[in-house]
């Protein structure tokens, strides 16, 4: 990397959280974030999980470690954020990757089902943001006034209403994702924490593939490009929002998503 981009877009001495390291989309945005220079901390509520990811990156001389922590949980995200501070000394990035999909129309899905995905989903998000802020106000501002970074994952179904599959807890969680991050980035500004998400389209995870290829089949022609993304194409939008390249950049939500939303 030359000069000039590695002032941009190096994220080399940075402390990065990645909730739902564990796996598909979280792990690959956590060994990217490795790649580029970060120490990357894991957080899943599977230890052996985040611990593969954190395999994956030290194998490549990468610098990582694992928490075992529910996103829900309040207590369990303060313990979280405690041991990083402990441990790293601080917090420079936030990327809330953790969530949850039910494929489930209105009437099939139980009071509780509903709860649990907006729980993971907004709720998770929320209480990861609010915990990290606080020690990200610690550090000191760059010249472009930033101190912190927050990105929260939305997704495509906060903008349209994906077919055939009905999912109306999900649309709803990462419509309220979105909203969030905009609601943050402007309370936030002060502080010098800059809030941004990513709304990804169709990926090949394991999330996306565990429905019937029959369904599959039904998305692709609705996609222009005509194919699924792989998760490392995030990676370049996700290294911009958390670099200080994106200085000036708060409040927005990048779709990733090969066209989709412009029919």
């Amino acid at each position: 990397m030359n000069a000039y981009l590695e002032n941009m877009f190096s994220l080399e001495g940075k402390t990065v959280v990645v909730t739902g390291g564990g796996q598909g989309i979280g792990q690959v945005i956590s060994c990217g974030y490795a790649k580029a220079g970060a120490e990357v901390v894991v957080i899943g509520r599977t230890l052996a999980k985040c611990q593969q990811t954190v395999d994956m990156i030290t194998a490549e001389g990468g610098k990582a470690y694992a928490i075992e922590a529910d996103v829900v949980k309040e207590d369990e995200v303060l313990a979280a954020v405690d041991q990083i501070m402990k441990t790293s000394g601080k917090i420079n990035i936030l990327f809330n990757c953790a969530g949850i999909c039910m494929h489930q129309t209105t009437f099939e899905a139980t009071a509780e089902e509903l709860r649990q995905v907006m729980d993971v989903n907004w709720t998770g998000s929320l209480l990861m943001a609010r915990a990290v802020a606080k020690e990200m106000m610690k550090n000191p501002k760059d010249d472009k006034g930033t101190c912190g970074n927050i990105i929260n994952m939305a997704s495509l179904s906060a903008t349209i209403v994906n077919i055939p599959q009905w999912q109306v807890s999900y649309n709803s969680s990462k419509a309220a994702v979105r909203h969030m991050t905009k609601s943050l980035a402007l309370e936030w500004a002060e502080y010098g924490i800059r809030v941004n998400s990513i709304s990804p389209g169709y990926i090949a995870t394991p999330m996306s593939m565990d429905p019937s290829m029959a369904m599959l089949d039904q998305w692709l022609p609705l996609i222009p490009q005509g194919r699924m993304a792989d998760p490392n194409e995030l990676m370049p939008a996700i290294l911009y929002l958390s670099c200080s390249a994106a200085g000036y950049t708060t409040g927005d939500d990048l779709l990733i998503d090969g066209g989709y939303s412009l029919q």
